[in-house]
């Protein structure tokens, strides 16, 4: 049987801001549901990984792009440890994961070396280029 080539879709973007004030957009993309077991509880639940990716296009064409799909996926990937805002409760948590999109089925071999060298979280928690 023919295997079906993995897909996210495009659910939102954003407009970033660089340190030295250049403004830019990324698109905010969603992979397939996840069942996943709750660590606390033992229960099951269902979840989606995002990731966001720059991109070089102007906010009306990201507008456009909201529920286009693309082909890829989206991977969980070690990195170094920094703070995130739950954006539900407010609370400072220290996460040492993030997760990448990759074009092909395949974790991309720089995904361990990104945060470090290309993001840093801002004091909201947001990722912005360093």
């Amino acid at each position: 049987s023919k295997k079906l080539k993995p897909m996210v879709k495009v659910i939102d973007y954003q407009l970033r801001k660089t340190d030295e004030g250049t403004v830019f957009c990324t698109l905010t993309v969603q992979g397939g549901v996840e069942i996943v077991q709750s660590q606390n509880s033992g229960n099951f639940y269902a979840t989606a990984k995002k990731a966001n990716m720059s991109c070089t296009f102007n906010e009306e064409t990201c507008k456009m792009l909201i529920g286009q799909e693309l082909p890829g996926s989206i991977h969980k990937v070690e990195c170094e440890p920094y703070d995130y805002v739950v954006p539900s409760t407010a609370e400072v948590i220290q996460l040492t994961h993030k997760h990448v999109y990759s074009p092909t089925d395949e974790t991309p071999s720089f995904a361990k070396n990104i945060f470090s060298e290309f993001l840093k979280p801002s004091k909201n928690g947001a990722l912005q280029p360093a």
